[in-house]
């Protein structure tokens, strides 16, 4: 071969190259995940928040300056926030809000002060749990094949709308607390081969705008391993696809309410064998104890995040506590983490306190 045709060669195979990576580049940059990080998620759902704002709810430092509750969260060492969607709620202070364009909102403000984000589909009109899964109005009376388009075109629909907006999150719940199934009664857990499909599509239309999202699945009573083992055996058996495990952990919700120190064991031994026996990544995606027992709280935090982070193989994630922000005088919920006086109760500092 003479020197000018290997030069030639040469030039043309360069160009090839530097071709391909740019394209991959270009593939890369429009799949990442937003704010994607390896530390050890400390994390808060704040669905809340956009209508406590909404009604005039102020928010306030521990020095009484009132501030923006994302600098307040991340000030208290938060870097991940959780925000459930709905797919056509009601304007209902309590339990409304969080459609899609509000979720969409709430995450372009998450990607400017740099946190992570996790999105629960919960695949309702309101709040979908193990008491109640109702399919969204708007689905009901279609057969089995449509709610499988239901469900792949809602989720698409809320994906492209993220992307829309340069925000990919890196983790995306398919359905929330999810132990009796989801979409009833065509998604119960009764029907396990209808449920694997409905997750299936919902995993489908998460990967096909953002390859690089982890798809959650999220079960309530995260300490009760008989209730994870089965639960998650009968997903492997039909076919479920998903990346994490997601869990719930309340002691407060537990039968008798009793204190975290009687079940934060069985809370580790499941996240433990739900890793090993999966080969999964686990994540406490909700947790909450009574904001009146601060110190309490601030104790159960740690443990729980010392548990996860005990996971063998870093396959623990980190935990998230469920609105913290929620302030029982605006909500007249029990379990969150903010006082009468619109500040972070000091059980907060625990992430804070936890490296």
């Amino acid at each position: 071969m003479s020197i000018i045709v290997q030069t030639t060669l040469n030039m043309k195979i360069s160009i090839l190259l530097s071709a391909l990576l740019i394209l991959s580049g270009c593939a890369v940059k429009k799949t990442a995940v937003t704010n994607a990080s390896s530390a050890f998620v400390k994390g808060a759902d704040i669905g809340w928040l956009p209508q406590m704002e909404a009604t005039g709810y102020k928010f306030y430092n521990n020095s009484g300056k009132e501030e923006d509750c994302f600098k307040i969260l991340k000030d208290h060492g938060i870097n991940t926030v959780r925000l459930r969607t709905w797919v056509n709620p009601s304007d209902d202070k309590i339990s409304g809000h969080c459609s899609t364009e509000e979720t969409v909102a709430m995450a372009i403000r998450a990607k400017k002060w740099g946190m992570r984000i996790m999105i629960d589909l919960h695949y309702s009109d309101s709040w979908a749990d193990p008491s109640k899964q109702k399919k969204p109005k708007a689905w009901e009376g279609h057969d089995f094949p449509g709610l499988l388009t239901d469900v792949y075109t809602y989720t698409l629909g809320v994906m492209n709308a993220l992307k829309k907006e340069g925000v990919y999150p890196e983790w995306v719940q398919v359905g929330n607390e999810t132990a009796e199934g989801m979409i009833y009664p065509e998604g119960s857990t009764s029907n396990w081969g209808q449920l694997a499909q409905l997750i299936n599509k919902g995993y489908q239309a998460v990967k096909d705008v953002s390859p690089a999202s982890k798809v959650i699945l999220h079960v309530d009573q995260g300490n009760n391993n008989k209730r994870f083992r089965t639960w998650f055996d009968n997903a492997a058996a039909h076919g479920a696809k998903y990346d994490v495990i997601g869990l719930s952990y309340y002691p407060y919700w537990l039968e008798g309410k009793p204190d975290y120190t009687l079940s934060i064991n069985d809370l580790s031994a499941n996240l433990n064998d739900m890793a090993a026996r999966f080969h999964k990544e686990v994540m406490v995606v909700e947790v909450g104890n009574e904001d009146n027992k601060v110190q309490n709280t601030y104790d159960m935090l740690l443990a729980v995040m010392q548990k996860v982070k005990e996971v063998p193989q870093h396959q623990g994630l980190g935990v998230l506590y469920w609105e913290p922000e929620g302030a029982r005088s605006w909500s007249h919920y029990d379990l969150s983490a903010w006082g009468n006086d619109g500040k972070p109760s000091e059980a907060l500092d625990a992430f804070l306190k936890f490296k």
